[in-house]
C-alpha cells in the first residue's frame, strides 16, 4: 500500500509541470484536462485489479496511450515531462509484475516515446540522445527486476528457515517444560502411591500393637506413632510442592512467557489487574494459562506481520483468573478458528472457563478466564484419597 502512494505522489508532482509547460489558453486546456482526469481515474482502479495481472497491464498500457494522446506534440514542440510520464508508466509495471508482462508494458511506452520524438521537431542529435536513454532505461529496469526477484526470493527462504527456527525453539521450550511437569507429577503420584501408602498402614499397624502391648511399652509404640505420623505429614508436603509445578502463579507464567518472547524476538506488553499476582492459582491451572498466551502469541508470529502484542491479567475477586492477548493487524481478511484455538478453549472449559476470539479492522483479540479453585484443598484431596 505504501508504494501506491509513492507512485501517486510522483504523478501528482509531475502532472502540473506537464500542463504547465504547454502554455495554452484555458479554452484550449479542456481536452487535455478532461485527458488528465482520465488518466488519474484509470490510476485509482488499478489497485483493484492488482491481483490480476492482465488487467493490470490493461490499465497502465491504457493509461500510457491516455497520456500520449494528452500531450502529443500537434505543433511539433515535444513537452519533455511526457517522457518522465512514460518512464513512470513502465517503471511502475517493472515494480509490480513479472519480467514478461513488463516488457508487453515497456514495448508501448517505449514505441509512445518514439511516435513522439519523431513527430516533434527535435534535432538528429536529440533524438538520437532520447533513444540511449529509452536503452539505458530499460537496461536499469531489468537489472533492477532482477535484483528485486533475487532479494525476494532470498527474503522468503529467510522467513521460513527464521520461522522454523521460532518453531523448533517454542516446541523445544514447551517439551521441556511439559517433560518437567510430567516427571514431578510422576515422583507426586510415587510418593503417594508408595512411601504414603506404606506410613498410614505402618500408623495403623502401630495403633493395633499399642492397643494389645502391655503398659510399660504403650508409651514406645505411642512415641513411633508419632514419629510415623510426622513421616506422612512430610510425606503430604513433599507431594503437595511437586504437585505445585514451578510454573505455578503468575510470576511463573510470566517468566515462562518472556523466555518465549527472548527466543522468538516479538516484544509483549504486560499488564497486570486486580489481583492477579495474588491470585491463588494451582500449578495444573497455570499450566493452562501458560498453554492458553503461548498458543495465542503463536497464531500471531504466524499470522500476523506484527512484532509486539499486549498481554492483560486480572483476578477480580479472587473467583476468576481472567486474560488477554491483543495485536494489532494489517489484514482485513475473515479469520477461521483452526485446531489450537479450539484446544485451547477445551483447555479452559475443564477448569470452568472459556474463550472468546474477536477481530476488528486494527486489531485480532483474545481473551478467556479459569475458574480458581482452592489449592490446599485440592491437594489435600489427593494425598487423603
Amino acid at each position: 500500500m505504501k508504494s501506491y502512494w509513492v507512485w501517486l505522489v510522483l504523478n501528482v508532482v509531475v502532472w502540473p509541470f506537464a500542463i504547465g509547460y504547454t502554455d495554452l489558453t484555458i479554452n484550449q486546456l479542456t481536452g487535455q484536462l478532461f485527458g488528465v482526469a482520465l488518466y488519474f481515474a484509470i490510476f485509482f482502479l488499478i489497485p483493484l485489479v492488482k491481483k490480476r495481472p492482465s488487467l493490470f497491464v490493461f490499465f497502465i498500457c491504457l493509461n500510457v496511450i491516455i497520456a500520449t494522446i494528452t500531450l502529443f506534440p500537434s505543433d511539433g514542440t515535444i513537452n519533455p515531462f511526457l517522457i518522465l510520464i512514460l518512464s513512470l508508466l513502465i517503471a511502475e509495471g517493472f515494480y509490480h509484475l513479472t519480467i514478461g508482462s513488463s516488457l508487453i508494458i515497456s514495448v508501448i511506452g517505449c514505441g509512445a516515446i518514439l511516435i513522439t520524438v519523431l513527430n516533434s521537431n527535435l534535432g538528429q542529435i536529440i533524438e538520437i540522445f532520447v533513444e540511449i536513454y529509452i536503452i539505458f532505461l530499460l537496461i536499469g529496469l531489468l537489472v533492477y527486476k532482477q535484483t528485486k526477484d533475487q532479494w525476494t526470493d532470498l527474503d522468503a527462504r529467510y522467513q521460513a528457515l527464521f520461522s522454523e527456527y521460532r518453531d523448533i525453539k517454542r516446541r523445544a521450550v514447551s517439551e521441556e517444560e511439559l517433560a518437567r511437569q510430567e516427571e514431578r507429577v510422576l515422583i507426586a503420584h510415587e510418593i503417594h502411591d508408595s512411601v504414603g501408602h506404606k506410613l498410614t498402614a505402618l500408623i495403623m499397624q502401630l495403633e493395633m500393637f499399642r492397643l494389645q502391648t502391655s503398659e510399660e511399652y504403650k508409651e514406645k509404640v505411642q512415641s513411633l506413632k508419632e514419629l510415623a505420623g510426622e513421616s506422612l505429614n512430610e510425606t503430604r508436603r513433599a507431594v503437595k510442592s511437586l504437585k505445585a509445578n514451578d510454573t505455578g502463579g503468575l510470576s511463573g507464567i510470566l517468566r515462562l512467557i518472556r523466555k518465549l518472547e527472548m527466543e522468538n524476538m516479538i516484544r509483549i506488553h504486560f499488564s497486570v489487574k486486580h489481583g492477579a499476582f495474588s491470585a491463588p492459582l494451582t500449578g495444573e491451572q497455570s499450566f493452562v494459562i501458560y498453554r492458553s498466551v503461548q498458543e495465542a502469541l503463536t497464531n500471531i508470529m504466524k499470522h500476523s506481520n506484527a512484532k509486539e502484542a499486549e498481554i492483560m491479567f486480572e483476578a477480580p475477586g479472587n473467583s476468576i483468573f481472567r486474560f488477554e492477548i491483543s495485536n494489532p493487524i494489517s489484514n482485513r481478511s475473515l479469520y477461521k478458528e483452526g485446531f489450537g484455538l479450539s484446544s485451547m478453549r477445551e483447555r479452559l472449559e475443564k477448569y470452568g472457563g472459556d474463550l472468546k476470539v474477536i477481530k476488528t479492522d486494527e486489531q485480532f483479540r483474545i481473551s478467556g478466564f479459569i475458574k480458581l479453585l482452592n489449592i490446599g484443598d485440592e491437594h489435600g484431596s489427593n494425598i487423603t484419597g
